[in-house]
């Protein structure tokens, strides 16, 4: 195999793992922001999802964001796979600041 196909073959399969791990930390955040509000412990702090947190429609619009913010970070991948490998890693790190300060409120609750 050449440099350039082990290379974007590699680049590749760090996209697709960092655009995995962002699905699921983005979920996680809705699972146990759902758990955290039902039981009291605390509050959505985007106003556009606070009517929905406890209704199954909030999960299925958190799963479904996450889906399409995937497709279109593969889609800039795709045309800019360096701009996309650093946003998609900026949002990541995002999302696991966010489910592990969820986290921290929950064990404190």
């Amino acid at each position: 195999m050449s440099r350039c196909l082990t290379s974007c073959y590699t680049f590749d399969i760090q996209m697709k793992y960092l655009l995995g791990l962002l699905i699921v930390f983005v979920i996680s955040d809705g699972l146990i922001t759902q758990f955290l509000v039902n039981g009291g412990h605390a509050r959505e702090g985007n106003p556009f999802l606070q009517p929905l947190v406890g209704d199954v429609g909030f999960i299925a619009l958190k799963a479904a964001g996450a889906l399409i913010c995937a497709f279109i970070l593969w889609d800039v991948y795709r045309h800019f796979p360096r701009v996309a490998l650093i946003s998609t890693s900026l949002f990541l790190a995002f999302y696991v600041g966010i489910v592990f300060w969820n986290l921290g409120v929950f064990l404190m609750a």
